[in-house]
């Protein structure tokens, strides 16, 4: 998961951590449902299904001790602050301002802490956790709610919304000028090469394929002239990967990947989208980003990054890599396996390159 800061000469450390959002208006109840500070030091948050999280780290002043907190949406109805024990000082939720709460964590002077390392695990739609500390002597529990009600397992509920929804199709997507722009698309890894191998031995090869090759379906029904790096399980290097698009002479160029956390910790999700360099490759990967966490409810925001990867760092138009999700996370790779959600995928890839070429092209 993404961690909370990389530059640590700050001594004033705060982080957002946008958890795909259905915005709630102003005056609704707050999306904070439950949460609970356990005596090995995480903390664990029930909200809203899709809540937008925003977590932040201050160091001590004069007033007050090492905060840490979390803003929810929605508005918390009665204020209160809770009495801490062990390294905790004191708890408080509020209202920072409208449509908003917020739960702070205080901790006591001279407490031991490492955010730098701190990393929020989205575990479901429903359901966050993040380790804050490693209790030296004894700590008690303190927290609201039950954090395990109303957990919504999409497996076992196909009525949930995120199942029933409808799966969109090409006149869903914006129109732009026919036969002016050229795409290249890559779908990671092939034949001999599986690439990560996820839950249930699902292949990232398998899924980027399908993946890709939908994105085609949709990008050449919206007029765009559309080519594959590869159209079945071949073994094919880098190096011609990025030939076959610097020789098209295309527009773009996409990169379509899955993940695999190391340890195939089944608690890691996320999806995350790469440009080398370049405002044109920014804006590319941020409308991707953007689109494809839509379809992705609960999927934590790993965010659009800065990357080096051979195929963005050499072809000579804007290019990115796109990680649709971990294939080792019980999320995501649950999603995966489905074609349901894999053309969801394309959609939303589909959509957000429209939508640069429409500006930027």
């Amino acid at each position: 998961m993404m961690k909370f800061l990389n530059n640590k000469l700050f001594r004033y450390l705060s982080i957002f951590l946008f958890l795909n959002s259905v915005i709630l208006p102003v005056k609704s109840s707050s999306a904070l449902a439950a949460w609970a500070l356990k005596k090995n030091g995480v903390l664990e948050l029930r909200t809203k299904s899709n809540t937008n999280l925003k977590a932040y780290f201050q160091k001590a002043n004069k007033i007050y001790g090492d905060r840490f907190w979390v803003d929810f949406p929605g508005e918390l109805k009665s204020p209160r602050t809770i009495k801490g024990n062990g390294p905790i000082k004191e708890i408080r939720l509020g209202k920072p301002n409208n449509g908003k709460t917020r739960l702070v964590i205080e901790f006591k002077e001279k407490t031991y802490l490492k955010p730098l390392t701190w990393q929020m695990v989205g575990l479901d739609q429903n359901r966050w956790r993040i380790k804050l500390f490693s209790p030296k002597f004894s700590f008690r529990d303190i927290g609201e709610g039950v954090i395990e009600k109303r957990i919504r397992n999409i497996k076992a509920n196909p009525n949930s919304s995120y199942m029933r929804k409808k799966v969109p199709d090409s006149l869903q997507l914006p129109d732009i000028i026919h036969n002016k722009f050229s795409v290249v698309i890559d779908p990671g890894h092939g034949g001999p090469d599986p690439g990560a191998i996820g839950i249930g031995g699902i292949r990232e090869t398998d899924v980027v394929l399908e993946v890709a090759k939908i994105v085609k379906k949709f990008l050449s029904e919206k007029g765009v002239k559309v080519r594959l790096t590869r159209t079945n399980e071949v073994d094919l290097d880098l190096p011609p990967r990025v030939s076959f698009a610097n020789n098209t002479d295309a527009d773009i160029f996409v990169s379509i990947h899955a993940n695999a956390s190391r340890g195939k910790r089944r608690d890691i999700n996320g999806l995350e989208t790469f440009y080398f360099r370049g405002w044109r490759g920014r804006l590319l990967a941020k409308r991707i980003q953007k689109q494809i966490l839509r379809v992705s409810p609960g999927s934590p925001d790993r965010g659009v990054k800065q990357g080096r990867f051979y195929v963005i760092k050499n072809t000579r138009m804007p290019a990115v890599l796109v990680e649709i999700g971990f294939l080792t996370g019980r999320l995501d790779a649950r999603r995966l396996e489905k074609t349901t959600h894999r053309k969801r995928l394309a959609y939303a890839i589909s959509k957000g390159i429209l939508e640069y070429l429409s500006k930027a092209g």
